[in-house]
């Protein structure tokens, strides 16, 4: 009697169970069934702006649910990151991060998310900086660059496009590999930046490959070198900083896609699976390379890989810089 007590208890709660566990197969089914939002933390009419309105399209075209770009721009994309990592884990709500996502947490003692409440989805595309000087300067080769800055401690410096970017983190990083002073000036994004360059106002620069992308031919600028682990497809001839002599500037900038991390696997994998290939889609990907970046169309177990071993590297320089935004 006391064993079917148990098991009359028990069927409720069973039966209860299984109906979750069906109700949850048929959401990961049928999605997407409705609408679903991008959240963008920086301004409209950025890069990661514009990349999410491209990717957003196609994902509506070839989904037939609209997608809706929602800008949420603060605290250096903290407060968009954060509102995608407490948002329910059903795949409605989708995160269009760059690299500074992995950057936070060493920039930051105070973060209200942590990285493992989001879940990567598939990496877009990989940026990087490079490393420019004005014509003018009459310095052709990075190594000339050191040994002048050598030569004259404090006389040079370089721009960056803001305090705490990549730009500034690898420009730190740049300084420590070659043992030289150089004073650090940071700009409000990489517009103004690549103007003093352009201006000769500053001496040496790390610029985004897509801010300089359109300067590319100028006579007013040399490419020294650029970040990462290759060779920019638009420069075949600028060596990486690693092939220039100074290693340990191999992390590539990268976009891309996040759901917070209690979404089921299936649904990531299936958007992972679907923005993977629209960036490998000859249109996208045209429109990706004339922006100046490299497509990539990464795997959700991809780009977490990619992202376990940014967060090193990041964390690493960051310590060795001792930058801190708190």
């Amino acid at each position: 009697m006391t064993m079917l007590r148990r098991t009359t208890l028990l069927l409720p709660l069973i039966a209860l169970a299984a109906a979750c566990g069906i109700g949850s197969v048929r959401a990961e089914e049928s999605y997407p069934s409705k609408a679903i939002r991008f959240i963008v933390p920086y301004p409209a009419g950025g890069g990661t702006d514009t990349i999410a309105r491209l990717i957003g399209t196609q994902l509506s075209q070839r989904w037939g649910q609209s997608v809706v770009v929602e800008n949420k721009p603060g605290a250096s994309g903290i407060l968009g990151n954060d509102a995608v990592a407490k948002a329910p884990g059903d795949g409605y709500t989708v995160l269009m991060g760059i690299t500074t996502v992995v950057q936070i947490p060493a920039l930051y003692k105070k973060v209200p998310y942590k990285l493992s409440d989001l879940a990567p989805v598939s990496q877009i595309a990989k940026s990087a900086d490079l490393v420019i000087v004005p014509r003018s300067l009459g310095i052709p080769t990075l190594q000339q660059f050191v040994e002048k800055a050598r030569a004259e401690p404090g006389k040079f410096n370089y721009g960056s496009y803001g305090n705490a970017t990549s730009s500034h983190l690898n420009g730190e990083r740049f300084k420590q590999k070659a043992g030289i002073d150089i004073t650090h000036i940071p700009f409000q994004g990489s517009g103004p930046e690549m103007a003093a360059l352009l201006g000769g106002q500053i001496t040496m620069a790390f610029v985004d490959a897509t801010a300089a992308y359109p300067h590319l031919k100028s006579d007013k600028i040399n490419v020294l070198a650029i970040t990462g682990a290759q060779r920019h497809p638009a420069l075949p001839q600028v060596p990486t900083m690693t092939e220039a002599g100074y290693p340990g500037l191999e992390a590539n900038g990268w976009f891309g896609t996040f759901l917070p991390a209690s979404t089921p696997k299936p649904i990531v994998d299936k958007l992972g699976a679907e923005i993977a290939s629209i960036v490998k889609s000859p249109e996208i990907h045209k429109r990706l390379t004339e922006m100046g970046l490299i497509p990539v169309g990464s795997l959700p177990a991809e780009f977490k890989a990619q992202i376990e071993k940014d967060a090193v590297h990041w964390k690493n320089v960051v310590e060795a810089a001792k930058i801190s935004l708190d």
